[in-house]
């Protein structure tokens, strides 16, 4: 199961998203904000594998972006419905680990639950006008960004930890109380980040720049 922070502004765009992800049996709700300033913090105390994010016109500015910026450095999936997917912000956003931007206003319920679920397994997914946008940003230039926006989260680092001991999936699920499937969307991330093959390329490479102790 999927768990999912639902933040929009509007009450009834919310409990729409609400709905929306309650609905599908491969999501669940695992909290809801109104406010994108405090998204970050709450996703330190509720540990989501994806945040969908809605963002009204006037929402979807570069003040926006610093908190965009730090919700990733905390969770590995973010989906976001935007008014205007063409706008030179969509391409920043990708640059900071938006996963997935959608447009608000003809999104459909099944594309947006496929887009939730495509960002948790690690995939980037577009609505056809923001493809334009993606254009400047190529792999090297992803590579390219400061290391502290691509870091790992806690749970990540925690997740990490466990496969250094030699831990596999099924147990580390156990040992957190969380699903295997969950499990395999943080060692999905962690690889990425890291830009690694394989757990013990990960571990290694984990160990270098000082997230564990072997």
């Amino acid at each position: 199961m999927i768990g999912v922070l639902v933040t929009a502004t509007d009450n009834i765009v919310r409990a729409g998203l609400l709905a929306l992800v309650n609905a599908s049996p491969d999501l669940t709700v695992v909290g809801s904000s109104v406010d994108v300033d405090t998204v970050a913090t709450l996703v330190e105390e509720l540990q989501p594998d994806v945040v969908l994010l809605e963002l009204g016109l006037q929402d979807a500015g570069s003040e926006n972006l610093l908190s965009l910026g730090a919700i990733a450095q905390r969770v590995s999936a973010i989906v976001v419905l935007t008014d205007d997917p063409q706008a030179e912000w969509t391409t920043e956003a990708l640059r900071l680990g938006v996963r997935a931007v959608l447009s608000r206003s003809s999104a459909q319920a099944e594309e947006i639950v496929a887009a939730i679920l495509a960002a948790a397994a690690g995939l980037v997914v577009l609505h056809s006008d923001a493809v334009d946008s993606l254009l400047g940003v190529t792999p090297s230039t992803v590579r390219e960004l400061p290391t502290s926006l691509m870091a790992l989260t806690p749970r990540e680092i925690e997740v990490l930890g466990m496969i250094a001991e030699g831990l596999g999936n099924k147990t580390i699920a156990r040992r957190l109380g969380i699903s295997e499937h969950t499990v395999k969307f943080h060692v999905s991330s962690i690889f990425t980040k890291l830009n690694a093959k394989s757990r013990t390329e990960a571990v290694t490479l984990g160990a270098r720049q000082g997230l564990i102790m072997l």
